[in-house]
């Protein structure tokens, strides 16, 4: 298994100097003739590829968004401030070119029989960049929406690279990656031909199939009529003759809504029937020493999934990186969980969580027990929040004989105050999911626990959802996913007992899930939604779905406060009175408690843009294409003349913010 951090570092330097732009080839003295003839080197190149991933414990996904905030608001959230950029940003084509490499040099030697080694198990290696290009695909759909297809190196030559930069309607784009995924399923084996789990599988490909399916499907039909779907009003796409005459391969958008949604339920059922949910073996108790918790913990297999050093014998684990303290290869992630480093869960967040009798916190005889403490936020809660909340003097080592540097022995009071730079507690709530009890992983950048990259159980939720949007009922299937999930969460598993108590008008001031396109969704649907988050409590996935889920419109003319821990009650006197100061301007360290109770993590100081709340507009659903790109296909300069369009509701002219529709 340790060979594959040698093939890592040995890609990493065969690949490492590759250009952005679409016309440069790999130089002949980096991928000689030679190279990408055999098994072993077809197996080395795809790796490079691999630090596309995420690491699990650096939550960019869920940081700002409702259920995460860091200190420094994002400017998304404050219309005017997020700009067109000169050049750079998500219009970029590095790895596309080199998946286009892989693919254009190794498929006709494989079919001339030019290339040695298992037949097996290279065509499992030719599914892996199938797969690894339909996810850079993926993260373009996101962010731009339509994006060129691009499927072969170009030359150098500025007429076709021009005539490549023509944008294929973001449906298109969709059903593409759906087909490189559909070429991955087919060629790749249910385990990789080596490094077990560390390599993508069958299944991999046939989860991320599930989650691109439902997020087109959804995206489609909450941005039905907009200018963000093709042959919607104002669609960009319009103005330029290529796509002038587009039609859905469908025949209609509803077509395409049924026929992704379709896809979402069948790839994400041939995942979630093949997994078995992994164990937790601790009940939410409402006392508990910390000591027992702690022992607890470490022993609990659901737990240890998020910080063992070795995940391969966790069934729901697909894919997860694996690091090697003696061969030089670490991570960060013991301390990044321990120190927070400058995030936190939201009020917002906590609070959607229920109480384990299946009620919300606000339902007459739930038993909630109040947020006057954290040890009261978690008492009777959904097991997930009751094990991953932390709490102030919980022991965070068992084994402390080796301490790191930035071992953190026991749970301190959150730091609000930003006393110890960027390891500050922002919100008061820190999470605690991937705690490593060892205290000689907590060095700084010494630890080698295992990150997840893709978790089986997300295929529970996409098929719930997609069955759910396509046809407005719960199926038997959708029924006993959600059911499995609760028991294993210890949470009452009568899920049409939560819907009855559901209150979106009380769901609806902390949680955006609540709306699609400024409109509150049915509480069954909001239910599904909600059991998504807190199942993927902290692994990345919320900015993707509240994009695709329209489920920010409601900001256009409210705005949101997003807001901590209930600071002023008798948490307060965790800190020094004098500390504590507010209505002083730029020097307050905390907001008023007469605006709220809770800590409104942006309106302590007046000079901050988000203190009169978060704010939105239609826009910054997508990034902008930056200005460097329609210059250089254009004519003299005229970006008329570009085959590129501008994203909805922005300019083409850099430095300047959106401008509405």
């Amino acid at each position: 298994m340790k060979a594959k951090y040698i093939l890592f570092i040995l890609a990493a330097g065969i690949l490492g100097a590759c250009n952005k732009n679409l016309e440069i080839a790999p130089p002949s003295n980096v991928t000689p003739e030679n190279y990408l003839v055999e098994e072993s080197q077809l197996a080395a190149y795809a790796i490079k590829l691999y630090e596309a991933f995420p690491t699990f414990g650096y939550f960019d996904g869920d940081v700002n968004t409702d259920i995460a905030a860091r200190r420094a608001y994002d400017v998304k959230y404050t219309p005017g401030q997020w700009k067109v950029a000169q050049s750079g940003g998500a219009w970029t084509f590095t790895n596309i070119f080199q998946c286009n490499y892989f693919l254009e040099t190794v498929n006709p030697r494989f079919a001339e029989g030019k290339i040695t080694g298992n037949t097996a198990n290279i065509k499992h290696y030719i599914g892996e960049m199938y797969f690894l290009r339909a996810w850079t695909y993926f993260d373009r759909l996101q962010g731009l929406g339509d994006f060129p297809i691009i499927k072969t190196t170009l030359p150098d030559n500025k007429t076709i690279l021009t005539e490549a930069s023509k944008r294929a309607p973001q449906t298109e784009v969709a059903r593409f990656i759906l087909s490189d995924l559909d070429s991955a399923i087919l060629l790749m084996g249910n385990a990789a031909p080596s490094g077990g789990k560390n390599r993508l599988s069958k299944a991999c490909a046939q989860l991320l199939k599930s989650r691109v399916a439902l997020y087109e499907g959804t995206f489609l039909k909450y941005f039905k009529g907009t200018a963000f779907v093709p042959n919607g009003p104002e669609w960009p796409g319009k103005t330029k003759e290529y796509n002038a005459s587009y039609k859905f391969q469908s025949g209609s958008i509803e077509g395409e809504i049924d026929f992704f949604l379709t896809q979402a339920m069948e790839a994400s059922k041939a995942v979630a029937d093949g997994i078995t949910l992994v164990n937790n073996t601790m009940a939410a108790a409402t006392q508990v020493s910390n000591q027992d918790f702690a022992v607890a913990s470490e022993a609990n297999p659901y737990c240890r999934m998020f910080s063992a050093t070795d995940l391969s014998s966790f069934s729901e684990v697909l894919l997860w990186r694996d690091y090697d303290l003696g061969l030089g290869v670490a991570n960060g992630i013991p301390n990044n969980v321990q120190a927070a480093h400058n995030w936190g869960f939201t009020r917002g967040y906590v609070d959607r969580f229920l109480m384990a009798n299946g009620l919300p916190i606000y339902a007459p005889g739930s038993g909630y027990a109040g947020d006057d403490s954290i040890q009261l936020v978690r008492e009777k809660r959904d097991g997930r929040l009751w094990l991953f909340l932390a709490q102030p003097g919980q022991i965070n080592i068992l084994q402390p004989s080796a301490l790191g540097t930035h071992a953190t022995p026991v749970v301190g009071y959150p730091d609000i105050l930003n006393l110890i730079g960027n390891h500050d507690q922002v919100t008061g709530y820190m999470s605690r999911k991937g705690n490593v009890y060892d205290g000689a992983q907590l060095g700084n950048g010494r630890g080698d626990v295992g990150s997840i990259v893709f978790k089986g159980t997300e295929a529970f939720f996409n098929y719930m959802e997609a069955s759910y949007e396509k046809t407005g009922s719960l199926d038997g299937i959708a029924q006993a996913y959600w059911q499995a999930i609760r028991k294993r969460a210890g949470v009452d598993i009568d899920f049409q007992k939560t819907i009855a108590a559901t209150d979106l008008t009380r769901e609806a001031l902390n949680d955006w899930a609540v709306y699609s396109a400024g409109v509150m969704v049915d509480k069954v649907l909001y239910n599904i939604r909600r059991e998504r988050s807190c199942e993927l409590i902290g692994e990345g996935t919320r900015n993707m779905d509240l994009k695709r889920w329209r489920a920010m419109d409601q900001m256009i003319a409210t705005p949101y406060f997003v807001e901590g821990f209930k600071l002023w009650g008798p948490m307060k006197n965790w800190y020094k009175a004098s500390a504590l100061t507010y209505n002083i301007g730029d020097k307050s360290t905390v907001s008023d408690p007469a605006i709220s109770p809770y800590l409104r993590i942006y309106q302590k100081t007046p000079s901050v843009l988000a203190y009169t709340g978060y704010r939105w507009t239609m826009a910054h659903y997508w990034s902008s294409v930056a200005m460097q790109h329609f210059l250089i296909t254009s004519e003299n300069n005229d970006v008329s003349t570009s085959p590129i369009y501008q994203n909805p509701g922005w300019p083409i002219e850099a430095n300047r913010g959106a401008i509405g529709f």
